[in-house]
């Protein structure tokens, strides 16, 4: 069996697909011994890819065009999308059938600040008509970090990937009350990356097939199925809360269509970081994103 690094800047359901290529086997059938791991403390996936330590790993175009604005050239490529929506939510203190974005204003909210979900959850707002100046923003650290200040009582509302959110409904603790990806719609949020010597490899036809593979099962395959494969990967997660997660996200569309990363949702990733003001100017496609390995 062949070794295969992979390694990922956050750990979620909502990266069932690359998940599920380790858990249900469909790297092993290509003929690969896989390991997953999240990416340590204060390195950057990039980093580890650029540098031979990893071979394939997690992360957004949204990193690349960051680079790029600083004249940067990173030797990482983006050659396949794992989401074509954010993953994130909005949980409040309390259930609320009518929420709207407005609600937010004035509110202490936990935001996770980190890069993309900042810029993803400010684009957002702006698109629900709120002023995110006008949120009062709690800034508690990793997520972790987060999860356990909304625990303990700071806050009024969370933003959170899938699926903390919902493990924190199934205690009561809090409930979602909005999907930061269903206000921004499709867009280029997570792909993998690697060398461009990788991807010319052999091992890297092998993966594309078993990716692609995995990318269609966690779209279609029942969302208790993929659970059942994946509860050893979140083991303070409920299996229910992970099904829900799971389904949610196949109903959002999260992994719908083509493995490629689309133009279009490219295009929306730049207009996010525009808006945001992290980025200067637009970057083109064709120095961020490679096709599949064929």
């Amino acid at each position: 069996m062949a070794k295969l690094r992979i390694m990922v800047s956050r750990h979620s359901a909502f990266y069932s697909p690359l998940i599920g290529a380790v858990a249900a086997g469909f790297l092993k059938s290509e003929g690969f011994e896989p390991t997953y791991a999240v990416v340590p403390p204060g390195k950057s996936v990039a980093e580890l890819v650029s540098a031979g330590e990893i071979d394939v790993a997690q992360s957004a175009v949204s990193g690349t065009f960051t680079a790029l604005d600083k004249g940067q050239q990173p030797k990482v490529v983006h050659f396949a999308q794992i989401n074509e929506r954010d993953g994130f939510f909005i949980a409040a203190r309390h259930p609320d059938a009518h929420f709207t974005w407005d609600k937010l204003a004035g509110k202490r909210v936990l935001v996770d600040a980190i890069g993309q979900p900042l810029a993803m959850f400010k684009y957002a707002a702006h698109k629900m008509g709120l002023d995110y100046n006008k949120i009062v923003v709690i800034k508690a650290g990793s997520p972790d970090e987060m999860d356990t200040a909304f625990r303990r009582g700071q806050g009024e509302y969370i933003h959170q990937q899938g699926p903390y959110p919902q493990q924190l409904q199934k205690e009561d603790i809090g409930h979602i009350v909005a999907s930061v990806g269903k206000a921004i719609g499709p867009v280029a949020f997570s792909s993998l990356i690697s060398t461009r010597e990788w991807i010319q490899s052999e091992a890297a036809k092998a993966f594309t097939r078993a990716y692609r593979k995995s990318r269609k099962w966690a779209n279609e395959a029942m969302a208790s199925e993929i659970a059942s494969k994946e509860t050893e990967y979140f083991p303070k997660i409920d299996r229910d809360v992970l099904t829900e997660t799971i389904r949610f996200y196949q109903g959002l569309g999260t992994w719908g269509g083509d493995i490629a990363i689309q133009k279009a949702h490219y295009e929306t990733a730049l207009d996010v970081f525009l808006h945001g003001k992290v980025i200067s100017k637009r970057q083109p496609y064709e120095q961020v994103v490679v096709p599949p390995p064929a």
